[in-house]
């Protein structure tokens, strides 16, 4: 997609939502299952991918595992919102890239010491920017960035999760 042509997307986009903002709102699905071991199979709209734990941790390393999706989330969505604003506000961008470390204490997931959290301790990282925009530009693009880009702010600020646990067997039994 050419510049002109993201931008015209983007200036749509928001024209579409300012006027109609009941349309802004999007749910996105997932569907797994547990197939083998540590292995799941994951149906993303019409994409499909493989989830599994390293070898070290149990699994037999057919996928990436969750907390690396986390960490691919939270890249790909940084790369693609500097990539929009930067569309959007007229800045070049010639390449952006993100490489991440997030530390796990597996202590806290295997429930070894319950001060300690099963998730990421920290995340860190840096984003490569390739533009001929000043400092002060990209620098404006970042607070921006970091201002809106969604898994940075589900990953900052926490969201609300809700699971229920259905029994599908016990469903039947009972029927």
């Amino acid at each position: 997609m050419s510049t002109n042509e993201l931008q015209e997307a983007i200036s749509g986009l928001q024209k579409t939502f300012k006027e109609h903002p009941e349309k802004a709102i999007v749910d996105y699905h997932s569907e797994s299952s547990l197939v083998d071991g540590f292995r799941s199979d994951v149906q993303l709209r019409q994409h499909r991918l493989i989830v599994d734990e390293p070898k070290a941790i149990g699994g037999k390393d057919e996928g990436a595992s969750p907390v690396e999706l986390i960490l691919a989330a939270l890249a790909t969505c940084q790369e693609i919102s500097y990539k929009a604003y930067a569309t959007a506000l007229n800045i070049p961008l010639e390449k952006v890239s993100v490489k991440l470390t997030g530390t796990l204490d597996l202590k806290g997931f295997l429930g070894i010491d319950q001060s300690i959290r099963p998730g990421f301790q920290h995340i860190q990282g840096t984003v490569d920017i390739q533009s001929s925009a000043d400092s002060k530009t990209i620098e404006n693009l970042k607070t921006i960035v970091d201002k809106h880009c969604p898994v940075l702010d589900i990953l900052n600020k926490g969201v609300s999760v809700q699971l229920e646990l259905s029994d599908k067997e016990k469903e039947r039994k009972i029927a």
